[in-house]
């Protein structure tokens, strides 16, 4: 599971590089069997980090901003860190990314439709990204907890 490298891109399937954005692929939907028809960027990001050996619940963003019991709030990015993006400072409806290494993140977005890696100063580029609002790391991995 590499954690602390300097890059894990090249270590991230194809799969993933395939999903398509879709707002309304919600893990609340009763229909929802996985996210390669489509997933929001908070799905796709707990399922990348499921993939590394990572959980997190599916939490929505202001809920992920809150949560102290399976993520910690980091200033110091590493690989599978959480970043939260948003037009202001509030989490609520926050964009989520996931940190790769290198000051660059992996994230699923309306604006370009399939997953793309953007080097964190690119997201304060667009309005809707400007603020990074911090990181999260999570605490469990797969085999700690089940949610």
């Amino acid at each position: 599971m590499p954690l602390f490298v300097a890059d894990i891109v090249p270590d991230i399937p194809d799969r993933f590089w395939k999903i398509p954005y879709d707002i309304a692929h919600d893990r609340d939907s009763a229909t929802l069997m996985g996210i390669e028809t489509g997933a929001n960027c908070q799905n796709f990001a707990y399922e990348l980090l499921r993939h590394f050996g990572r959980q997190v619940p599916y939490f929505r963003s202001s809920n992920l901003w809150d949560d102290t019991e399976h993520t910690i709030t980091v200033d110091q990015y590493q690989p599978l860190d959480l970043l939260l993006f948003s037009p202001t400072h509030n989490a609520w409806g926050a964009h989520v990314a996931v940190h790769v290494g290198n000051d660059r993140a992996i994230h699923l977005s309306r604006r370009v439709g399939l997953a793309a890696v953007w080097p964190l100063a690119q997201f304060a580029e667009y309005p809707q990204y400007r603020v990074l609002l911090g990181g999260k790391r999570a605490l469990f991995t797969n085999s700690d907890r089940s949610f």
